[in-house]
């Protein structure tokens, strides 16, 4: 979807300004830590996924999602997700406390601290899969990213969308966020080859841009189609 989250290349917005890594606490306030926290345990749940979570925070409304921090659009996307999946009422997230008691599930499946390292670090967790067919473009392949014209999440970058760019590198198999993000976080994922992608500067901002830079992207199959 093309939303308010795909910030990059848009004017008005003045430059970025980040902290010196130095400088750069993990989380500036107490507050953001418990977010992260429960964000960790409620995914340990294996209700949905990283592209699912990703996507609950492109559907906030454009008002609170530009009003908002950065652990904020996670607190309310999480609260989207636990009403969608029936794990919470809106009436329970407003008084702070749970009118019946958690089912056998979610009570087997919370995160212990055991777990905690693992599920930060992504330790045992495969995104890539096996191909059905071979890789349709090779290094060296002119390409274009097809424009998003579909609702749903996708990790094409609304800056390149409709732009020519070179296929630098095949990158394997991995999972297509686009299904992933809407399908059924236990069942099967959807694969499709993954390329990096690099584009003149020059063909994404025009041509007061230098033609010596470069973006690379990395990029699916089906957001690519053959330069004509």
């Amino acid at each position: 979807m093309i939303g308010v989250h795909d910030l990059g290349g848009m004017h008005g917005l003045g430059p970025i300004d980040p902290e010196p890594e130095e400088d750069e606490p993990v989380f500036h306030q107490a507050w953001e830590g418990r977010i992260f926290a429960m964000s960790q345990a409620c995914s340990a749940l294996g209700r949905w996924s990283i592209d699912a979570s990703r996507h609950a925070r492109e559907r906030l409304d454009p008002v609170v999602y530009l009003r908002t921090s950065y652990f904020e659009k996670w607190l309310l996307s999480l609260e989207s997700l636990l009403v969608e999946h029936g794990l919470l009422t809106d009436e329970e997230i407003a008084r702070g406390s749970p009118t019946s008691p958690a089912d056998e599930d979610v009570a087997a499946r919370r995160l212990t601290p055991a777990q905690v390292t693992s599920s930060i670090t992504s330790t045992g967790r495969r995104f890539d899969v096996e191909p059905t067919a071979p890789p349709r473009f090779r290094p060296g392949d002119r390409v274009r990213l097809r424009p998003v014209t579909t609702p749903g999440h996708t990790r094409a970058v609304r800056y390149a969308q409709g732009r020519f760019g070179t296929v630098e590198a095949h990158r394997g198999c991995h999972v297509l966020p686009d299904h992933s993000a809407h399908a059924d976080a236990a069942g099967e994922h959807v694969g499709a080859h993954l390329y990096s992608v690099s584009f003149t500067a020059d063909e994404l901002w025009g041509a007061w841009a230098s033609p010596h830079d470069t973006v690379r992207v990395d990029l699916w199959e089906p957001y690519l189609e053959a330069a004509t």
